[in-house]
């Protein structure tokens, strides 16, 4: 059977256009606008018509890998010459909010492929690492998973157990990394663990070494288009070539996790678009006591406090767009951005669902969907209220976590 015979089939037309209240983009560049534009095209083929079945099984396309490789989905901030795309950081953000318009597993999958696969072994990497992985990472040939959170440690990585023991030429591995993103279908895995002097050193697994496992994590109720897994190491011997040597601390991986949680606080506002649209075009199309619901305060209340969200939101991300590209923007306002962002994103979903009464929680519609998803959004790289302490050492000059 081909794969378009296989594909699920669904008669729902994408006709999604994103609000822009205050005219945004004339901020944008003309590279700027086409690179969207490409993105959103790609969404509306590849993902919306599928992506309820997708969710509703649990299933997650492997074929979508290559394809987000063609079109550039990839480490679009990487250089050109290891197969990045070399655009600045607007472009990426820009990129994650069509991608997570369409689904927030989706974006999972394409975020922790550039911003913690690919961007630890740019910046961190050796020469001939970057040039072993990186070009096959671009293309979507191959699939990466981030290894930092463990069964007892999230919020405190630096708690970690992993363990590596030097052998001379390579190292022994030991431990465990759960809630893994990519970690069942991974090729490859960017793995942080201390070493004898309580060091973080990161590395590069590969799917067939010896007493590496990968366990899938059943039963979610979010994210299900997504896959994901633990990473279990049982004395897995790492040669040394693939240890990460240009950075190591717990800086290293918190690191990356700034250039994900950036894409993350763009990613969020294409759900958060979505549900506003959908729910803008039913309430003019929903009729109660003779006309349409849309010619009601609370709804019209409902839809413009939406629509000021997003636009606060957008101006947000273009400007921290535009500090990302200048290498000017700080960890803190960073974890602002996805903080507040997410937290928009799911307000948005929960009203939007109200406007639908009974129909958005089926399939019919994205809303809760998006809904289930950002539950995790919001969790992940980072929690809610980790970041608002983040934001309040910055404030206070004094560490909560201690």
């Amino acid at each position: 059977m081909s794969e378009e015979a296989s594909r699920p089939k669904s008669s729902f037309y994408d006709d999604f256009e994103s609000p822009d209240f205050y005219d945004i983009d004339t901020l944008l560049t003309e590279e700027q606008i086409l690179v969207r534009s490409a993105m959103r095209d790609f969404v509306k083929q590849e993902i919306t018509p599928f992506i309820e079945e997708w969710a509703q099984n649990s299933t997650f396309p492997k074929n979508i890998v290559k394809k987000f490789g063609d079109i550039g989905a990839f480490g679009p901030f990487i250089p050109a010459k290891y197969g990045g795309g070399d655009m600045d950081y607007i472009s990426y953000g820009l990129i994650m909010q069509e991608i997570e318009r369409g689904d927030s597993g989706m974006r999972s999958t394409a975020s922790v492929q550039g911003s913690l696969v690919m961007f630890p072994i740019y910046k961190y990497g050796s020469e001939s690492q970057k040039e072993k992985y990186l070009p096959k990472l671009a293309s979507g040939e191959l699939l990466g998973c981030f290894g930092l959170t463990e069964p007892d440690f999230g919020s405190n990585p630096a708690g970690m157990k992993s363990r590596i023991v030097d052998k001379g030429d390579h190292y022994i591995l030991n431990g465990s990394k759960m809630w893994i993103s990519n970690a069942p279908d991974a090729d490859i895995a960017i793995v942080w663990a201390k070493d004898e002097t309580d060091r973080i050193k990161g590395m590069i697994l590969e799917r067939d070494m010896e007493g590496l496992t990968t366990p899938e994590t059943h039963g979610k109720w979010s994210l299900r288009a997504s896959c994901t897994g633990e990473l279990v190491f049982d004395n897995v011997k790492v040669p040394k070539e693939q240890i990460l040597p240009d950075r190591d601390g717990l800086g290293a991986p918190l690191g990356c996790l700034d250039s994900a949680r950036y894409g993350i606080a763009w990613g969020v506002i294409g759900a958060a678009m979505d549900c506003y649209e959908s729910a803008r075009k039913y309430a003019l199309e929903r009729i109660q006591f003779d006309k349409p619901i849309a010619s009601f305060q609370l709804t019209q209340k409902k839809l413009a406090e939406m629509l000021t969200e997003i636009t606060k939101a957008q101006l947000l991300n273009w400007r921290l767009g535009r500090l990302m590209t200048e290498g000017k923007a700080s960890s803190s306002q960073i974890s602002l951005a996805k903080r507040n962002n997410v937290e928009v994103a799911l307000n948005i979903a929960r009203e939007a669902r109200q406007i639908f009464g009974g129909m958005g929680i089926t399939g019919d519609y994205p809303i809760m969907r998006h809904m289930m998803n950002l539950e995790s959004v919001i969790t992940y790289e980072g929690t809610h209220d980790i970041h608002l302490l983040i934001l309040g050492k910055e404030i206070t000059g004094i560490s909560a976590f201690i």
